[in-house]
Order: C-alpha cells, then sequence, then structure tokens
C-alpha cells in the first residue's frame, strides 16, 4: 500500500491516519528510509506503507507497549 502526503503531515501523524497508532512510526521510517531526515512533509510525496503486525511483541516494558 502507499500514503500520498499533504502539506503538513509528520510522521507520527501519518502512522496514526494509516495504523491507528503513532507507534507504528518506526515501521513507517523503515520502509521510506530515503525520507528518514524530513520533520515535515510537503504534499504529494508517495510513502510505502507496509503491513502492520498483528500484535506488538510482548517482550517490550509495559510502557512501550
Amino acid at each position: 500500500m502507499t500514503y500520498m502526503t499533504s502539506q503538513g503531515d509528520t510522521w507520527d501523524m501519518i502512522a496514526y491516519k494509516l495504523y491507528g497508532s503513532a507507534k507504528m512510526l518506526p515501521l513507517l521510517i523503515k520502509a521510506n528510509g530515503q525520507n528518514a531526515g524530513t520533520v515535515i512533509f510537503s504534499a504529494g510525496l508517495l510513502l510505502q506503507v507496509p503491513t502492520a503486525p498483528e500484535e506488538l511483541p510482548t517482550d517490550l516494558p509495559p510502557w512501550r507497549r
């Protein structure tokens, strides 16, 4: 799947829109490494959207789940 950015989008906003959680931000950045340094997106950039894992890892501390 792909996502076309809108002016003013940020990584956490995009993660929340697509996955319902900003916690998926690292997954998005990893799939779009060429844009990892971007903080605020301009309109019209096509990002790759990887499939979210079914569950969060259980070996994470409670504050990271």
